[in-house]
């Protein structure tokens, strides 16, 4: 278990959107953030206390939770001078990243230095079996994406968030680093070999009772050429019964890919539903989730009407709005 609560380091992060993992946290876990740590440069703002190293530790700060999601997953060298630091301030470090904290050998040797602990999530922990394709019980409800970082998670999580508040049986599963830090548990799927990923999913969603959704963290976009693997993996692994295309309408290219154009929603609608259909022919598109956070409150009104009415299905932001009509077009299956 990684000791609670949070200092939430956004190094020197470009944008808001690269420190997403700091986001994901602050918004839905927000009583494990005690502040902030930005170095110079960084563009990304959490709305918390910025604070240095002991006044985090005073505050009662536990863990430094490299908030940033960088292209690559990378340990900055320019970070380097904070982490260490903060090892012998006392905190342990939890990362997300692909490059891993006890590969760093400075870090391991301040980290037993000062007695303090490394907390990697990006590591598989489970020998996860090659996808058997097997129908299970219970149900699956999955967020797919015209591209990256557009608000899979968000939705996943405002949805269980809901089911639950309606007594309705529910689990958030958990696909990468921001959703494990935020519940504790799950799959770092793009850290999972490639012949695994979709029995990763499998394990992830096991035979439930027949009225339980298990709604799942989306990852990537079918899209994406950098990121389009992970994402077939969670529709063939998780063999979805629902799915809830994900859209962020302000975006003029892929996010990391400047030469690349985003998705219609139908195309991602046609797309995604025929390959979900590969592997459960009931899959359905229910609904359709818009990350308004750049569109003003009449300009949010007027896009999710024009798609609603163009697309024939509840549009909704899930985080602005809530996530009501996705749940009872759940429950409308």
């Amino acid at each position: 278990m990684i000791p609670t609560p949070y200092l939430l380091f956004l190094g020197d992060a470009p944008d808001p959107l690269a420190a997403k993992v700091a986001q994901g946290i602050r918004d839905w876990r927000p009583e494990n953030a005690v502040g902030q740590l930005r170095m110079e440069g960084c563009r990304a703002d959490m709305r918390l206390p910025d604070m240095t190293l002991a006044e985090a530790r005073e505050a009662g700060a536990k863990t430094l939770v490299i908030g940033v999601a960088n292209r690559g997953g990378v340990i900055s060298e320019s970070w380097k001078a904070v982490l260490r630091e903060a090892l012998a301030e006392g905190f342990d470090i939890a990362s997300g990243l692909h490059n891993l904290l006890r590969d760093e050998p400075d870090l391991v040797a301040a980290a037993q230095e000062h007695g303090r602990t490394l907390h990697d999530v990006r590591v598989p922990s489970v020998k996860y079996p090659i996808a058997s394709g097997e129908k299970r019980s219970g149900k699956r409800c999955l967020a797919i994406g015209t591209d990256c970082s557009v608000g899979k998670m968000y939705t996943a999580m405002a949805m269980d968030a809901e089911m639950q508040r309606r007594g309705l049986p529910s689990s958030f599963r958990a696909t990468g680093q921001t959703g494990i830090l935020i519940t504790g548990e799950g799959v770092p799927l793009d850290a999972v070999i490639a012949d695994f990923m979709a029995g990763s999913i499998e394990w992830l969603t096991p035979d439930n009772d027949p009225d339980h959704w298990d709604m799942i963290e989306g990852q990537g976009s079918l899209f994406h050429v950098s990121y389009s693997g992970v994402t077939l993996a969670l529709i063939h692994g998780g063999q979805p019964d629902a799915l809830i295309l994900c859209h962020e309408p302000t975006r003029t290219h892929m996010r990391g890919l400047p030469g690349y154009s985003l998705p219609s929603l139908e195309a991602l609608r046609d797309t995604g539903l025929t390959l979900a259909q590969v592997a459960n022919a009931e899959c359905r598109v229910v609904g359709i989730s818009v990350n308004t956070q750049h569109l003003s409150e009449a300009e949010a009104e007027a896009y999710l009407a024009e798609v609603e009415d163009r697309m024939g299905l509840p549009a909704v932001d899930p985080y602005r709005q809530g996530a009501g009509r996705l749940v009872e077009a759940l429950e409308a299956l």
